[in-house]
């Protein structure tokens, strides 16, 4: 009956009004009558510090509360329910200003539908929907899977790690890592080759697509020829081992005496001539250093070269740099002419000679071969016309063509700065016509023809090809063996120029063969070295052979490999680095001088490439550390033990094995343990001081910060020395 008995609220308010609550309740219909009443305001005469007073009041606060709460709760669920609906005008128009209270919502609108219509959803309501039907949704729909994309990446011949990430669209972080991994420190600033590259792009599952430089790709155009096509001059590269005569030969066939003005008697770097043959033929000659640190020279040599003539004397036979220069020109897919030297000699051995080149797969004619065999004497010019008369053979077989009218194109050779002139690179054309005044790109360098001189000396104004000449007019330095373009103007040039630095910076990263830099960065002690040479190509070779030189305590560390003269930079670089200046056919200037000597800075000059490596092996053995070598004088047995009043104890001991001196390091064995090190500080025997006791006699021992003495113990007398450490 309790359950079936309808509740009573009271609410303040005028009207009166039964609110059915069934459709929320869960169990047996209900059914509230709300009564709505005036607010209940209490008298001012009311002693409100009665406790009946407070607990009527409390009690109709509460009921008023309790009432409100329902009905608010109940309405704003409608109010939701119906304003899931889309939004339409509202049915009822509002007359008069609008006040944002006027959409407040209360009981009595919530009794009134359509005044509920009207209140529009405010923005916190929309994400609160929008919360709720995400958090109702299933997580697979929430969140997506996203398929790695894998892209078409286009690798030059360098790039950075920055630039590679965002064309795989991949963290340079990971690109990081992964390099790390393969023990290569790098930041997204450096340079990586195009192989590097590829294998970096291929493990993250992308596909690499190699691009061609467009220089590269305008080069190949213009290897067609056009205009003027006519046969060039041959251009002749002599090689062969250091003092078989290379460079004798080339002086016999110029008929000058350049071998005079050699340091050592040795080429230091490339030389380019042009010799007149029969019927007023020209050939071109260049000569190669023969000394083991020029081998990148040879190979350059090798390269640019039409034929090569192998020059080996008759009495030493074959060379570690012969078999070399002949790999050069085998791997270049040249002709080779063997010209044996010195058969003026009686200890010649020609036939020893032409046995041995056949292990190389050259074989002479006379032994059914195609290999033309010229036996020379540089020294009474004997047979030389036969040599020149070989080349031209050689040269009618390989058909050797140039267009005369075309941009020139060529090679360098070598390059210098000299002191008057500036950059000065010597370039060996090899198509085209070469004017003064033209704009050309020479690497990641520059310029506008300013002059040309020839290999005579003169100042000429044109080059044709096969003709080597020095140039005057770059704005730096060219590396020898970089290719020479002439371009149609200067902004061309400079465009050109812009796009080599780009992909050949020097910030170049290889990581080697995998290798840990980890075991290169050991606590090496490391001699720093600033190397300054006359040309590029001594600079190379100097470079390349130091860098070979490899000790497991001790490195050589170039910090400045440059070309030029010495000055006050190099001066100050090598007092901050605390390194060793060295100067290969050039001296200081002035002020760099002066420096030098106010900084206490020793510079070391060289004219010959092994006397500057000796130097450096020898400044890298001062950094070893030398072995200690112990010899073993003799040894003692101590028999007593006597305390004296001046010495302290003294050991009474019998000389066992050889001699017992002052003054000598010794050691205190117990028990085959040495306990002691120290020094003998006297010896007495028979109340007298002596300086040394041989074996079998008897002897009071003094040993220094040592007294506890104990009998059988044995004293060893030995001495060390220092033995000097070389690489």
């Amino acid at each position: 009956m309790d359950k079936e008995k309808k509740k009573t609220l009271t609410i303040s308010t005028n009207l009166k009004k039964k609110i059915d609550t069934s459709a929320i309740s869960t169990g047996t219909k209900k059914s509230y009558l709300v009564e709505k009443k005036k607010p209940f305001r209490p008298n001012k005469t009311i002693n409100r510090n009665t406790s009946a007073t407070k607990t009527n009041f409390g009690q109709d606060i509460k009921k008023k509360n309790f009432g409100r709460k329902f009905v608010e709760q109940q309405a704003t669920k409608d109010f939701i329910k119906k304003d899931n609906k889309p939004a339409g005008k509202s049915k009822l128009k509002l007359k008069g200003p609008v006040d944002k209270r006027d959409f407040k919502l209360t009981v009595s609108r919530a009794l009134n539908v359509e005044e509920i219509e009207i209140k529009q959803r405010s923005l916190a309501s929309v994400k609160r929907a929008r919360l709720k039907e995400k958090k109702s949704k299933p997580d697979s729909e929430e969140k997506k899977e996203f398929k790695k994309v894998f892209r078409d990446v286009k690798i030059p011949e360098q790039i950075t790690i920055q630039e590679l990430s965002n064309r795989m669209a991949e963290k340079s972080s990971d690109i990081i890592k992964f390099l790390f991994n393969m023990k290569v420190v790098a930041t997204i600033n450096h340079n990586i080759d195009k192989d590097t590259a590829e294998y970096i792009v291929k493990e993250f599952g992308h596909n690499p697509i190699i691009e061609e430089e467009p220089s590269i790709k305008t080069n190949k155009k213009k290897a067609v020829l056009g205009g003027d096509v006519r046969t060039r001059p041959p251009v002749v590269t002599i090689m062969g081992h250091v003092d078989h005569g290379k460079t004798s030969l080339l002086d016999a066939l110029r008929d000058t005496d350049v071998v005079s003005s050699e340091h050592g008697g040795i080429t230091q770097h490339i030389g380019a001539y042009q010799v007149k043959a029969g019927n007023n033929k020209l050939i071109t000659f260049i000569d190669t250093p023969g000394h083991a640190a020029f081998t990148e020279m040879r190979a350059r040599g090798s390269k640019i070269t039409d034929i090569v003539i192998l020059v080996v004397a008759a009495n030493d036979g074959i060379k570690p740099q012969t078999v070399e220069a002949i790999k050069h020109a085998k791997a270049a897919k040249v002709p080779i002419i063997v010209a044996i030297n010195k058969c003026d000699l009686p200890e010649k051995n020609i036939s020893k000679i032409k046995n041995e080149m056949m292990q190389y797969e050259l074989v002479a004619e006379d032994l059914s071969g195609d290999t033309l065999f010229v036996e020379v004497s540089a020294l009474k010019k004997e047979n030389l016309d036969k040599l020149k008369e070989a080349i031209l053979l050689q040269s009618e077989i390989l058909d050797l063509k140039a267009s005369y009218t075309d941009q020139a194109k060529g090679v360098v050779i070598e390059s210098k700065i000299d002191k008057g002139k500036g950059p000065v690179s010597t370039v060996l054309i090899s198509n085209g016509k070469l004017k003064k005044g033209d704009h050309f790109i020479c690497g990641n360098t520059w310029g506008k023809i300013r002059a040309m001189i020839d290999y005579e000396g003169k100042m000429v104004d044109e080059a044709l090809p096969s003709t080597p000449v020095e140039i005057l007019g770059m704005n730096s330095s060219a590396n020898a063996g970089v290719e020479l373009n002439v371009t149609k103007n200067e902004d061309e040039a400079k465009e050109m120029l812009e796009f080599n630095k780009k992909n050949s910076s020097n910030k170049k990263l290889l990581p080697k063969d995998k290798t840990t830099l980890f075991e290169n960065n050991k606590s090496k002690d490391e001699l720093n070295i600033i190397l300054k040479s006359d040309v590029q190509g001594s600079s190379e070779a100097l470079k390349m052979a130091i860098e070979k030189i490899e000790h497991k305590e001790v490195e050589a560390k170039i910090i400045l490999s440059d070309v030029g003269m010495i000055n006050e930079t190099d001066v100050s670089l090598a007092k901050a680095s605390n390194a060793i200046l060295i100067g290969f056919n050039i001296k200081p200037n002035r002020e760099a001088k002066k420096l030098a000597e106010e900084q206490k800075i020793e510079i070391k000059y060289f004219n010959i490439i092994y006397e500057a490596l000796d130097y450096i092996e020898k400044s890298l053995s001062g950094l070893l550390e030398p072995d200690i070598k112990e010899i073993i004088l003799g040894s003692a047995e101590i028999q007593k033990i006597f305390k004296v009043s001046n010495a302290g104890k003294i050991a009474g001991s019998k000389v066992i094995t050889g001699e017992i001196k002052s003054k000598s390091k010794a050691r205190i064995i117990r028990d085959g343990v040495v306990v002691f090190n120290s020094e003998i500080v006297s010896i007495f025997r028979e109340k007298n001081q002596v300086k040394e006791v041989g074996a079998g006699l008897e002897c009071g021992i003094s040993i220094k910060d040592f007294i506890d003495f104990k009998e059988k113990d044995v004293i060893e007398s030995y001495s060390s020395e220092e033995i000097r450490r070389s690489i």
